[in-house]
């Protein structure tokens, strides 16, 4: 499809016809493990499908269409594709990461380090001198989390891709939060996008995966040498139902944040919250860099509620939110981070990174907003 046309355009016609000799219009999944070869001198553009799959190259090349990319893997999770993105990098290297990232994310940084596959620096990047100093010490890669999990803070994507890179450093961010629909990070000038495509990306919570994107052809396939090497790939059947899942990404995103800025609105006016932390707010501290790098704000919301407000008690009160970790499907959910998403990080790391026990994550889904603004307004009035 031409250049000219707008990404919704391009992901509706991803794939239609392509890969199949009916020409259907929805691409078939290719279940098969092996593929035939004409000679044994003459290798197939298919051999085997840990390496590669006719149903997983649509959902990979539609995702580096919305992303800018030169080539990916689509991953059998989220935390594949940044294990796969590390495997860059080798004892002695540096990696720089965010110090308020998520705990699977912080869990696996902290214990490959520990095993010396690489040295570690966890910084607050949204505090330039902190992050200025991490760049000093010459890292192999930079990690970005922007907005970071779940207090939602903004890096400054275009000015520390550029400082990291210049100091010869691999940018890797992960969209997670947004999505390709809402930031791409390729185009702000970093090298490796990463997503867990569980989330936004499929949006209906039925199946688990991830991707690693890259601009440049040379690092693809990079990833992809590694990614085939270690078994890290998706299936054909995750990867058709991933596919079906990201035609609606558009329509469900722009929806689900138009909602969580209306839920905003509602909490606003209950003394029972003490902090909302949501980029699009004004009084945000990362309002005017997400504006200028973003296409939206998204569709996570994380609320710090008054301390003698019990959260675990007031999650049980919901009969709209569900309680669960996850975020990015149709439905809203509710968590406590401290004891849900980001309990691998130990007290004393949570604590670093700002992360209470009062505060609740929300990920909006497609609920009517009113129906989810009275969920939390009866679940605070029973308190009561």
């Amino acid at each position: 499809m031409s250049d000219k046309h707008r990404p919704q355009t391009k992901l509706a016609g991803a794939g239609i016809g392509s890969v199949s000799p009916s020409r259907a219009v929805a691409p078939p999944i290719n279940l098969a493990v092996n593929y035939v070869w004409n000679d044994p001198l003459n290798k197939p553009a298919h051999d085997y499908s840990r390496g590669t799959n006719p149903t997983r190259d649509v959902l990979q090349n539609a995702l580096c269409e919305l992303e800018g990319a030169a080539g990916g893997v689509f991953t059998a999770s989220g935390m594949g594709a940044i294990n796969l993105a590390l495997y860059l990098v080798g004892p002695g290297d540096l990696v720089v990461a965010p110090h308020d990232c998520y705990g699977g994310t912080h869990r696996l940084l902290t214990a490959r380090a520990k095993k010396g596959h690489f040295d570690l620096a966890l910084v607050d990047q949204t505090d330039p001198d902190a992050f200025a100093a991490a760049i000093a010490r010459g890292p192999k890669m930079v990690l970005i989390e922007t907005p970071s999990n779940p207090l939602l803070r903004i890096t400054d994507v275009k000015r520390w891709a550029a400082a990291a890179k210049a100091a010869g450093a691999i940018v890797v961010a992960d969209n997670t939060f947004l999505s390709p629909a809402l930031q791409n990070p390729l185009a702000l000038g970093c090298d490796i996008v990463v997503h867990s495509t569980t989330k936004f990306i499929n949006g209906h919570s039925d199946v688990v995966g991830g991707a690693a994107l890259a601009k440049e052809a040379s690092l693809a396939e990079e990833l992809a040498w590694w990614a085939n090497c270690l078994g890290l790939t998706g299936g054909a059947f995750d990867s058709y139902q991933t596919m079906r899942g990201l035609r609606s990404l558009f329509v469900r995103i722009e929806r689900q944040q138009e909602t969580a800025q209306r839920f905003i609105e509602g909490l606003q006016t209950r003394a029972e919250v003490a902090k909302i932390y949501y980029p699009g707010l004004k009084d945000h501290p990362g309002h005017e860099i997400a504006a200028a790098q973003q296409k939206g704000f998204g569709a996570m919301v994380s609320v710090a509620f008054q301390d003698n407000i019990d959260v675990v008690a007031l999650l049980r009160r919901f009969e709209i939110f569900t309680i669960a970790e996850s975020l990015g499907g149709f439905e809203s959910l509710a968590c406590v981070p401290a004891v849900m998403t980001h309990a691998a990080m130990p007290p004393e790391a949570r604590a670093e990174a700002g992360l209470s026990d009062t505060l609740v994550r929300f990920a909006i889904g497609l609920e009517h907003p009113e129906d989810l603004i009275g969920d939390v307004f009866a679940a605070l009035d029973s308190a009561g």
